[in-house]
Parts: C-alpha cells; sequence; structure tokens
C-alpha cells in the first residue's frame, strides 16, 4: 500500500531546528568577559601534625568559630595509594608503614587540590581503614570558600604548599597522642591494641621525627594544646574572614565592572524574544495587572511558560529520523524523535514557577536545583544548595529557569556551575519571563554561546514581583 501524497525524503537540514550557534556568537567569542565566581581561588588551610595530635578537633573548631556554610574539611586519608596482594596482607598484620609518605598518593591529591581551588567540581575517593582499601565510591567537593586540608602529610609536598593560603601545625605531647590514637584506632577502626602498639614504636614514633616534626618549621601558625588554645583558633579565624571580606569586595567589583564593559553592547544574536502576537500582549496584561485574582495570575502565567518552553524547544532540541508503524495496516510514517535527554535546573525559589509549565510540554523532564540567594549585606549573589543529574554533562540539552532577571549575578552564577559539571555552553537553554538589558548584555558578554528565551525586556534592577504574585509570599 502506498500513500497517496508520498512524502519527500528527510533533508539532513531539517534534523535540528536552529543552528546550534548563531554568527554572533562567533563574532562575540573573541570579546568574551572574564568572570570568576565567588569560590573561585578557595582558600585552603593545611593543618599537620602526628598522628593523635588532634588535627581533626582542631579543625573542626576552627570551622565553629567560623560559622560559615561554605567550610569543608578533606582528610589525607582518603589519598591512601591502593595496595597490592602482599601489602595488604602486611597490612592486616600491622606490618604495612602507613606512615611514611610513600603511602600518600600525593599525584592524586594535588590534582584535586588545584581542581578545587580553581572551583572546579573534584570527586575525592574514600578510604576504609577496616578494609585496607578504597571503596569504589567517591564524594563530591564544590564551590567551598575555605577548604582544611588535614594529615600528618598536609605541609610536606612542595606542590601542596603553594596551593596553601594558610599553614598550620597542631602540636601535642607524645603520651597524648598515643593514648589517643589506642582509642581511636580500637573503637573506630576495629583494631586490636597489640597491634597499635607494634605500629606506634616501629613506623609512627620514628617516621614522626624524620618526616612530620620538619613541618613544624614550615607552618606559619604553630598550635599547642588543640581545642584548648582559644587564642590560636581565633587568629586563624579572623584571618579567614578578612580574606573572605576582601574576595567578596573583588567578586562586586567585577559584577560593576561586567555592567560597564557590556552597556553599550548590542543585544546577541543568541538572544531569542517571544514575538508579541495579541494573545502573548493580552496574556501580558493581565499579569501586570496589580489586582489579579493570584488564582487567574497562576492559569495565565503557566499558559505563558508553556509558550516559552516550545520556543526553547525549538531553538535547543535536536531531532533525528526514525520511521515508526502507524494504526493503519502496513502504513509506516517517516518522522523525527528527540536525539539526546533534555533537562532542567530550575534557580529556586523564582523558578519553581516555570516548572507546571515546563511539565505541561515535557512531562518526563528530569529536573535538578540550584538555591541561589543575595546577600543583603553585601549584595553578591551566594550558592546555597545544587542537586544535579549525575550524567548532566551527556544531555543534550539543559533548561536554566528563572521568572526574573535584573543584575544577572544568579544567572552568571548558575551557569558557570552548570559548565564545572560539564555542560556544554552551547547546550544550555536560559529561559527567563522578564530581564533587565543590562543583566542580558552582561551574562551574554561572559558566556556567549549560550541561548536565552525571554518574554519582556524591562527596566535594569526591576524588583522580584513576579515568584511573590505566584507563590503568595
Amino acid at each position: 500500500m502506498t500513500s497517496p501524497n508520498p512524502e519527500p525524503p528527510l533533508s539532513p537540514t531539517t534534523l535540528q531546528c536552529t543552528p546550534r550557534r548563531a554568527s554572533a556568537a562567533s563574532d562575540h567569542r573573541v570579546q568574551r568577559a572574564h568572570y570568576s565566581p565567588p569560590w573561585a581561588n578557595t582558600s585552603i588551610i593545611g593543618i599537620a601534625g602526628s598522628s593523635g595530635s588532634g588535627k581533626t578537633s582542631l579543625s573542626h573548631a576552627i570551622i565553629r568559630e567560623l560559622n560559615l556554610p561554605w567550610v569543608v574539611i578533606m582528610s589525607m586519608d582518603s589519598f591512601y595509594r591502593p595496595l597490592m596482594p602482599e601489602q595488604s596482607a602486611a597490612a592486616f598484620s600491622n606490618e604495612y608503614d602507613f606512615d611514611a609518605p610513600e603511602a600518600i598518593d600525593f599525584d592524586n591529591l594535588v590534582e584535586k587540590l588545584r581542581q578545587v581551588k580553581s572551583g572546579q567540581k573534584a570527586n575525592i575517593p574514600l578510604y576504609s581503614f577496616e578494609k585496607h582499601a578504597r571503596l569504589d565510591r567517591t564524594t563530591t567537593i564544590y564551590s567551598p570558600h575555605v577548604m582544611i586540608l588535614e594529615g600528618i602529610f598536609a605541609l610536606h609536598d612542595e606542590r601542596v604548599l603553594d596551593l596553601l593560603d594558610l599553614k598550620i601545625f597542631a602540636e601535642a605531647d607524645a603520651d597524648l597522642c598515643l593514648s589517643r590514637r589506642l582509642l581511636r584506632d580500637v573503637r573506630e577502626r576495629g583494631r586490636d591494641i597489640e597491634g597499635c602498639v607494634k605500629q606506634w614504636f616501629r613506623f609512627v614514633k620514628p617516621n614522626f621525627h624524620k618526616f612530620v616534626e620538619p613541618q613544624r618549621h614550615i607552618a606559619d601558625i604553630i598550635v599547642p594544646r588543640g581545642i584548648e588554645n582559644k587564642v590560636a583558633i581565633s587568629m586563624v579565624t579572623d584571618r579567614i574572614h578578612k580574606t573572605l571580606a576582601q574576595k567578596s569586595r573583588l567578586h562586586q567589583v567585577e559584577l560593576k565592572r561586567l555592567g560597564k564593559v557590556s552597556e553599550d553592547d548590542p543585544l546577541s544574536a543568541n538572544v531569542s524574544i517571544l514575538h508579541h502576537t495579541n494573545q502573548i500582549r493580552g496574556i501580558n496584561t493581565l499579569l501586570s495587572r496589580p489586582d489579579l485574582d493570584r488564582e487567574d495570575f497562576i492559569f495565565y502565567f503557566d499558559r505563558l511558560t508553556a509558550i516559552l518552553i516550545e520556543k526553547a524547544c525549538d531553538i535547543g532540541l535536536t531531532f533525528k529520523p526514525c520511521r515508526i508503524s502507524t494504526p493503519v495496516p502496513n502504513e509506516t510514517y517517516r518522522g523525527f524523535a528527540l536525539d539526546g535527554e533534555v533537562s532542567a535546573v530550575v534557580i529556586l525559589r523564582g523558578g519553581s514557577c516555570l516548572e507546571t509549565g515546563l511539565k505541561r510540554v515535557i512531562p518526563d523532564c528530569r529536573t535538578g536545583r540550584m538555591l541561589i540567594q543575595t546577600n543583603f549585606r553585601t549584595g553578591e549573589p551566594e550558592l546555597h544548595f545544587y542537586k544535579l543529574a549525575l550524567d548532566i554533562a551527556e544531555h543534550g540539552c539543559v533548561f536554566l529557569l528563572d521568572p526574573q532577571m535584573s543584575s544577572g549575578g544568579a544567572a552568571l552564577m548558575a551557569v558557570r556551575v552548570l559548565l564545572d559539571h560539564g555542560v556544554s555552553e552551547e547546550r544550555i537553554v536560559f529561559v527567563v519571563y522578564m530581564a533587565g538589558k543590562m543583566g542580558l548584555r552582561r551574562l551574554m558578554s561572559v558566556f556567549p554561546e549560550i541561548r536565552v528565551v525571554v518574554c519582556r525586556i524591562v527596566e535594569d534592577l526591576e524588583r522580584r514581583w513576579v515568584e511573590q504574585r505566584y507563590l503568595g509570599c
């Protein structure tokens, strides 16, 4: 059975709705503005000292005194080298030397420190002392403003020292160190007292004098008595607070510089403004009325959001040819199927206003979250939380959702997070209901290859009112 109107052959040019990049994007690539997120150039503190000297307790005391949400501790214990079978057998017999520098994978450690220092995501290995082996899973460190590296060799390697902003040596009496080590290894690591004492006198004590104690002369601050030394802890935290305050001021200066650099630039060709038909104008008129009931506001905003998402799909999605069987016997249809997975990332809390419209267009769309809020003291956007798909770097298109953008600070930070997690710039489509020209120019000057879909261009720095009307708070 043949169709009375044969379909034309599929053309390769129809596999994608629009070109991946507009020509203007390639022109802007030369003029790409520089932007560093607040977590770039992370402040890294190294704390070294004998086994049992209280390094971990001192690290937690510093964190408590700092009272900041963006501080993490990374233990050098995670970087013990994987053991060969004969080495593993010696470890279970308490005859393997874990207290020599050769037991640490410094190359891997330096690589992870450099990733954190430059603001990238770092996957940190996990080590099991009960099994004397690395676990199959890892933990992720991303976007800390301060990271504390603690371990007996935290100040040993020259490459590590070059990355540290502050070097601390925790000092404690040898008898106290031995008693702490005994309690820790017996309670937490399943060791017996005899094996612990054997390791102490055979490996720990001689290696302390040979490798650990020399780090004392490299340290900026020597902290005796551990967490009891309140003066030393206060000195460390004051230094860190001053460093973070300076970084915050530099970040604000950089945001202002971006605004001045981009204020005269024409709007990028990668910014698509929704065509204002009579229907779109009518919906915008209703949404702008202060006396519109919240239920009606939600209805019409969801309707407009669906139109924005459809426009984003036209721009960002790619398709491949396929052939399917139709309900008509022996009749097939040559069409297109989505090529690659599409997902969305919601900038909380406002981005949740766009989710209903998203689900109407793409019901099975996987959705991630970012919580970015502006610090009312400094005016600086801060990343408080993020949850992204583990395979987001492999997705064909990622929608970034926010109902309103003014200065562009949150959008810059959100795009930077996606890039740090492996998403290609040209695969990001930023969907926004209202945006100021300054924010759009600032965003596109830094990331010229992303695409933006916007309904309305408004005055710069217009207050955020859409989410208040939609969410009712």
